[in-house]
């Protein structure tokens, strides 16, 4: 069974994770989130076992239980949304097959049309992680109280303390006396210091948070660099769902606990707060003791 990711993500409605990459080439857990998906599908090749190909969108973030449901089938079929919108397909060229059968996404399917949606793949790729792999260097003093990967020249300095998942890319310094909890993954050469927080959030290469911040429910881009003081707010006082702005319309995330989406090259200055569900486009910065209260795009 040979598998195919096709790239037809909509960067607008990604932005501002997108603006100058696309979601195949964005950081995820070590890796990129093409070979993300591509894993994903990969784990049920030895149920799909034949000579025909199997396509899928790079967009869709198939469940487990529809893996199962779809290996039990025989050739050719096509999964399908709400839309009738064709997400993946098995077939003996890797074209669309013409008169196939059409499965519907299941519940714990989903496409990833918005970035918070890339937040629910990680979480979910974290959470399968079982055990420990220490390639850098645990000074004494830190405490892991979860699961770490840790990356080859990496350093993870005393006072510092880990819930949850931790994945830690390469020649990373972390600490002294942070806090990481949740499900929560750093790229290659970043710099998380001195009483910083971060919970459940992806931050990708070469992103630094000195000193004195939080980061929850968060994404940041890469080459980001926080200002000593920068919040990320993550809760709303009513409890409700976020929204978050997406082409002109207030969307629902779906989710009580959301902070801020940051595209490459951000620079915030000291004492930055930042409302949840905002935006922060590519390239832009903030001034000292500023407060996004809408979507920072640069336009």
């Amino acid at each position: 069974m040979l598998i195919q990711v096709l790239r037809n993500e909509n960067r607008d409605t990604l932005a501002p994770l997108c603006c100058h990459r696309s979601l195949a080439e964005l950081e995820m857990v070590g890796t990129n989130v093409n070979d993300v998906i591509l894993t994903r599908w990969e784990g049920a090749v030895g149920d799909f076992a034949s000579t025909d190909m199997l396509t899928a969108t790079i967009a869709f973030w198939p469940s487990k239980q529809l893996l199962s449901q779809l290996a039990a089938l025989p050739a050719p079929w096509i999964v399908a949304d709400a839309e009738n919108q064709s997400l993946a397909w098995r077939s003996p060229t890797g074209a669309l097959p013409e008169n196939a059968a059409r499965i519907p996404v299941d519940e714990a399917s989903f496409a990833i049309r918005y970035p918070w949606d890339l937040l629910k793949v990680h979480e979910e790729v974290l959470s399968e992680i079982k055990e420990s792999r220490i390639e850098g260097t645990v000074r004494e003093g830190a405490h892991i109280d979860g699961i770490l990967i840790l990356g080859e020249g990496s350093v993870v300095l005393p006072g510092v303390y880990m819930e949850g998942v931790t994945v830690i890319g390469k020649n990373c310094k972390i600490g002294p006396n942070c806090y990481f909890r949740g499900n929560t993954s750093l790229g290659d050469n970043c710099h998380v210091g001195q009483a910083v927080e971060v919970k459940n959030s992806m931050l990708m290469n070469k992103v630094s948070a000195g000193h004195l911040s939080y980061i929850g429910d968060s994404i940041v881009g890469s080459f980001t660099n926080f200002g000593a003081g920068t919040i990320t707010s993550n809760f709303r006082h009513d409890g409700k769902n976020h929204t978050s702005k997406v082409c002109g319309k207030l969307l629902d995330t779906g989710r009580r606990k959301f902070g801020s989406i940051i595209g490459e090259n951000v620079h915030t200055g000291i004492h930055t707060s930042i409302y949840p569900g905002r935006k922060i486009w590519a390239d832009q910065c903030t001034l000292p003791g500023d407060i996004v209260k809408h979507d920072l795009t640069g336009r």
